[in-house]
């Protein structure tokens, strides 16, 4: 491939295992499309697919699935911890190799426009592709969620970019853009209470004076008696994976609580586990060019 972009849809669904593999069965054995991980989530109800591949059978694979979720997924049934307001919730697109951002803000809207004419679904575009400042973040345009957004889309500040003027009757609406690598972490908490997650989320999330680079919710693990504060790491390289921890550390040690675990959502850049590795082993002039794998 010469030129390889990365795409991380995010479908509203992470329970029934039928519905989820004929999503994925969209995304393999398509020429110039690689099927790189995929996560589904039964307390979130949510599945996160990444695939690379050249940008126009990036787009047109995108459109098969969007159209594929819009007949699977019906919203006035999901319940699910992690806010949604789609079957396709979010769709970022990510340059990786010999694409720029422009570029990818450019597909984003090829598909937007495509998909939204195709299915009657509506799309917001954000992060690098919001059309507006109000738009930039995800959590701004998902504010309401299904249930609320035909509402909020009476509201000429809330008219999508594409697509009908309110949301499809059982698909809601998505979001759409192009964005740089961002890093989904999780950090388990030894309680089920849920309002302890909220407060540590509070601390450390941008919106509510924490890190600039953060976007941070208590979600309930029902199925394992915990809480979570689950976060969007929207660039990890000036807001590390390991400060983001120590802090949630130290705010659960003041409600007498411990971190049990923590997980990546998806893949991550290498560079984020090597920063990480050279804070807590003390590395003294480690250089990146040392990882084994960099030189191969």
């Amino acid at each position: 491939m010469d030129k390889i972009i990365e795409c991380v849809p995010n479908f509203s669904e992470g329970r029934n295992l039928e519905k989820i593999e004929e999503i994925l069965d969209v995304f393999r054995g398509k020429k110039g499309v690689k099927l790189l991980d995929y996560s589904s989530d039964e307390d979130h109800n949510r599945t996160v697919v990444t695939i690379v591949g050249e940008p126009q059978e990036i787009k047109r694979v995108m459109i098969e699935a969007i159209g594929r979720a819009v007949e699977l997924i019906d919203l006035n049934y999901h319940q699910g911890q992690h806010p949604r307001m789609g079957a396709v919730d979010v769709i970022p697109f990510i340059p990786v190799r010999n694409v720029t951002l422009e570029e990818a803000d450019k597909l984003a809207k090829e598909v937007a426009r495509e998909a939204a004419e195709k299915y009657a679904l509506p799309f917001f575009l954000y992060e690098k592709s919001a059309s507006a400042p109000h738009r930039e973040n995800l959590a701004n345009v998902r504010k309401g969620q299904f249930e609320g957004m035909r509402e909020k889309m009476r509201d000429v500040l809330w008219k999508p970019d594409f697509g009908p003027d309110t949301i499809h009757p059982t698909a809601g609406v998505t979001a759409i853009g192009a964005r740089m690598p961002l890093i989904a972490f999780n950090v388990n908490l030894s309680t089920p209470d849920l309002e302890i997650a909220n407060k540590i989320a509070k601390q450390v999330r941008y919106l509510s004076g924490g890190f600039r680079y953060v976007k941070a919710i208590g979600v309930e693990l029902q199925d394992r008696g915990l809480v979570q504060v689950s976060m969007n790491l929207t660039d990890y390289t000036k807001t590390s994976i390991y400060r983001v921890f120590e802090t949630i550390k130290m705010e659960a040690a003041r409600y007498g609580v411990n971190v049990v675990g923590s997980e990546i959502i998806g893949l991550i850049p290498l560079q984020a586990l090597v920063d990480t590795a050279e804070y807590y082993l003390c590395l003294e002039d480690f250089k990146y060019d040392q990882v084994l794998e960099t030189r191969l």
